[in-house]
């Protein structure tokens, strides 16, 4: 409201009804009261806006002044200050940690973006998020299964290949064992195949980039692939290089019958030519996949005793061997050289495998019979591991809970390696 102003004299207070100038206060309060939303203030000097309740309360009594509440209240903004807590220095916005690997799940989620990261305000200096402790599972250094050459890889796109990595690390699986030889050809284009024989690979429906895609894929996971060379020197007839072993006198006399429903034959690694063909072959395959984390071969690497003739072939077998691994690690002097075998007596005795001659990284027992398990069981405990099939689940949780055996492998005899998976996922899940 305008400005009065002031008459040199007086102005005549007592002359004027008292029920007039409390309606002049009482106007004159609601109008300063209200002075921000009414925007009159802009019209009163500052100086003058902060005496108000002072200038009026000199033509009023002081009882009375007592009465009327305008006049005894403090500035608001007087108010806020004091209710303020003292000005304490703002602490330093913690250092953001490193983000840890999203647990495992089935369809993981897109990771959130760095900046929409806000840590929590009360978070101390030096925060330590805390790990989750290892099941006795996830302790196992290998926790491994096998695939056979055409189980989970033929006539996959990449997307299928990058989402089946995913899955098995999702049961609790860190390395995939898959075949890329078997039956005395590659699983991928070979061109010591394409020299040696006229053709690149097995017949196969395989992208190019398979391996690639496979081994990539892994990595990103902290997963190892270990390229498994399934059926080692043992060939049969519905291998397309069975006629030319046979023409060329690579094969040994005799039909190997060591497993049943399936006549195998054997290469001859005692004549110079095959062995050198697999030791290219071995060369090859670390030098075109460098960052393959092994290579393993199983107990097809080896002669039956039952074979005709009774040939002693134990000395030829460890001299081919030797050679391999010394090319194989000359090439690539990171891939682990590795084999799945029978236990050292029964390899030598049986299989001419005299593998503990072989200079191999590492050695796993298999053990797919129930009735000797314990005696197997100090064999596996001695060297680098297990490996089993399904018909020794009831002993998994028995070789999870030893501390004495460091690996574990899976090798699917029922050829359902999703379902093994899955299946061990659920019984270790159990062990606490």
């Amino acid at each position: 409201m305008p400005r009065q102003k002031k008459e040199p004299g007086g102005c005549g207070c007592a002359s004027i009804p008292f029920s007039v100038i409390l309606l002049i206060l009482g106007g004159g309060y609601l109008l300063f009261t209200q002075r921000e939303h009414l925007n009159i203030s802009r019209f009163i000097p500052e100086d003058l806006r902060k005496n108000i309740p002072l200038e009026i309360s000199r033509f009023i009594p002081e009882d009375l002044q007592q009465k009327i509440p305008f006049l005894n209240a403090s500035n608001p903004a007087d108010e806020v200050h004091q209710n303020l807590p003292e000005a304490t220095p703002t602490p330093e916005a913690p250092p953001q940690q490193p983000r840890l690997p999203a647990a495992p799940i089935s369809n993981p989620s897109p990771p959130t973006p760095t900046a929409e990261i806000k840590p929590p305000a009360n978070l101390p200096e030096n925060p330590l998020t805390p790990s989750t402790p290892q099941s006795l599972w996830e302790q196992k250094a290998i926790r491994g299964i096998y695939f056979s050459r055409y189980q989970i890889t033929n006539n996959a796109t990449e997307e299928t290949i990058r989402a089946r990595v995913r899955y098995y690390r999702d049961r609790g699986i860190n390395t995939l064992i898959h075949g890329v030889w078997g039956n005395a050809c590659t699983m991928y284009k070979s061109a010591v195949m394409q020299a040696k024989f006229g053709y690149e690979s097995c017949p196969n429906e395989f992208e190019d980039k398979w391996l690639d895609w496979l081994i990539d894929e892994a990595q990103k996971h902290d997963m190892e692939v270990h390229a498994y060379f399934e059926k080692g020197i043992k060939i049969d007839e519905n291998s397309p290089a069975f006629d030319l072993a046979v023409q060329r006198g690579w094969i040994v006399p005799g039909v190997d019958r060591t497993h049943p429903g399936v006549d195998h034959y054997v290469l001859n690694v005692g004549v110079p030519e095959v062995g050198e063909f697999f030791t290219n072959i071995l060369v090859e395959f670390v030098t075109k996949y460098p960052t393959i984390d092994a290579v393993q071969w199983d107990d097809y690497l080896g002669y039956h005793a039952e074979l005709p003739g009774q040939v002693d072939r134990t000395l030829e077998l460890t001299n081919f061997v030797k050679k391999a691994i010394s090319a194989t690690k000359a090439a690539n002097p990171s891939v682990s050289f590795d084999i799945c075998h029978h236990n050292p007596y029964w390899a030598k005795r049986y299989f001419a495998a005299d593998w503990e001659n072989w200079g191999v990284d590492r050695v796993f027992i298999q053990v797919y019979a129930d009735e000797n398990f314990a005696e197997e069981l100090p064999y596996v405990e001695a060297y680098d591991g297990i490996s089993i099939t399904e018909r020794q689940f009831n002993r998994l949780e028995e070789l999870v809970r030893n501390p004495k055996v460091d690996n574990i492998l899976l090798f699917p005899l029922s050829g359902e390696p999703e379902k093994m998976a899955d299946e061990v996922n659920r019984l270790t899940s159990k062990i606490k």
